[in-house]
């Protein structure tokens, strides 16, 4: 089976990025690495990453600095370019692996070799009625988010790419300066550029933070309007659905349910982040302990 390499960029992530390691690093599978790109952070990020390595010397964490630029693109591309694994999987650092993510993505890979990208849905871990939300999810990426007679977009919170593939790609794939573009998309459109396969599985989970939501509709217009942005510069591809109008529909009662559910948590001093896939770690932890 193929091996998968995580790559995480970071900026000012201290709040979620050690829940985020311990997501990555306790799969069915393990990973063949999982590499953190901090890019120049305030914050504590650097320290608690080192801190996860002290207390997990097993893990195979690596934590590296991108500093010659700001920006999510460069911090993505130069983990991407520095992982060694067969599969070169992308999520934030406020991300939280399903624990058989690995497990799943090695498993698309090796059994498909025409797949060079591949996505799943998300499911929001400071949100209620969470399984419900995954359907909900999983509905509008099977059905809209989708290019090119029917092609699968990858997400960028829960995305891998076939090592290959991407360095196929790594010296095209537009830059941004402007900061104005959905870089998973565009990364997206170049591989199909390249007539390679993306796919899309409903076992491929990762929950994601609704901390978007939460912005004025201002930021969240800008936001959307990159969906437009990014099409507008690969005029060569085109889209049938427009997911976007959909999130415009979800968006004024998730912006006013979040802050109240923040609240409840609080209240309730409820780590969501700890708690998403916290009944299959156990059940992960006790297999392992019974193999002792």
């Amino acid at each position: 089976m193929l091996n998968v390499s995580i790559i995480i960029p970071a900026w000012n992530e201290e709040e979620r990025i050690a829940d985020c390691l311990m997501n990555a690093t306790r799969q069915t599978v393990a990973p063949h690495e999982v590499i953190v790109v901090d890019n120049k952070s305030t914050d504590r990020t650097c320290e608690i990453v080192e801190q996860f390595q002290r207390e997990h010397p097993e893990a195979p964490v690596t934590l590296l600095h991108q500093n010659d630029e700001q920006g999510l693109i460069p911090t993505r591309n130069f983990g991407l370019n520095a992982a060694t694994g067969d599969v070169l999987g992308r999520v934030d650092a406020d991300c939280m692996l399903k624990p058989d993510w690995v497990e799943i993505v090695a498993g698309i890979f090796t059994e498909d070799p025409q797949a060079m990208g591949a996505t799943g849905p998300v499911v929001y871990y400071d949100m209620p009625g969470k399984k419900a939300g995954l359907t909900g999810d999983d509905w509008i990426r099977r059905h809209t988010y989708r290019a090119d007679d029917d092609q699968v977009l990858l997400f960028g919170s829960n995305m891998a790419v076939r090592a290959t593939a991407w360095h196929a790609i790594a010296g095209e794939v537009c830059r941004d300066k402007e900061d104005v573009m959905h870089e998973d998309i565009d990364v997206s459109l170049h591989l199909l550029s390249h007539g390679f396969k993306t796919v899309y599985s409903q076992r491929m989970i990762c929950g994601i933070s609704a901390r978007r939501m939460d912005t004025s509709f201002k930021s969240f217009h800008r936001y959307m309007q990159r969906f437009k942005n990014t099409f507008d510069a690969h005029p060569d591809h085109w889209r049938e659905h427009h997911t976007e109008r959909r999130l415009y529909a979800m968006y004024p009662w998730l912006h006013a349910l979040y802050p109240v559910y923040q609240k409840y948590l609080a209240a309730k001093d409820v780590n969501p982040a700890e708690q998403i896939w916290f009944s299959e770690q156990i059940k992960l932890a006790k297999k392992d302990f019974a193999s002792l």
